[in-house]
């Protein structure tokens, strides 16, 4: 079965937000020899597969804007997401509800990577470990530690996208 990809048309069957294509482009343009010396398209298609489910796990409460329809399979497009960069004084730049940003499409391939790489992006979750010794080796992990892996490049590549990150906005008094 070919991957479905969603076009910025709000597709209701979209199970990735880059075409493998696209993802072969983007990791060759960054020299990324793992994604290419993978065996078939049906790998790299199931890598973003998951990729894309990742980034519906953890960023669907967090993105700007509201999703163009309630049929949609994916979080994108979106209508009313401001690019803080974009615009002129207090002309802010909305940008258009029919576009998966590049940053998105390209976070999702580097989210594939790493699934093709043979990282869990969500790993099932132990207690955590405050302090144990094991013989003369002690283990004490810092309170406050994640307990889930964080892609911090993927984070930063979303960031003018998500409400609450740096770039959401600025705060002015009068």
């Amino acid at each position: 079965m070919g991957l479905i990809t969603e076009t910025g048309a709000g597709l209701p069957n979209a199970e990735s937000y880059i075409s493998v294509a696209d993802a072969t482009a983007y990791h060759a343009g960054l020299g990324n020899a793992a994604w290419a010396a993978l065996a078939s398209d049906t790998l790299r298609e199931q890598a973003l597969r998951k990729a894309t489910l990742y980034m519906l796990q953890t960023y669907r409460s967090r993105w700007k804007g509201v999703r163009t329809t309630s049929t949609q399979a994916l979080d994108w497009p979106r209508y009313d997401v401001e690019v803080p960069d974009v615009g002129y004084g207090r002309f802010v730049s909305i940008l258009a509800s029919n576009v998966v940003p590049a940053e998105v499409r390209n976070a999702c391939a580097e989210l594939a990577l790493r699934v093709a790489s043979g990282v869990d992006l969500s790993p099932d979750l132990e207690r955590t470990i405050s302090r144990e010794t094991v013989g003369p080796i002690t283990t004490e992990y810092e309170g406050g530690a994640a307990e889930s892996p964080r892609f911090k490049a993927v984070d930063r590549m979303l960031a003018p996208y998500l409400c609450g990150s740096s770039n959401s906005g600025r705060l002015v008094r009068g």
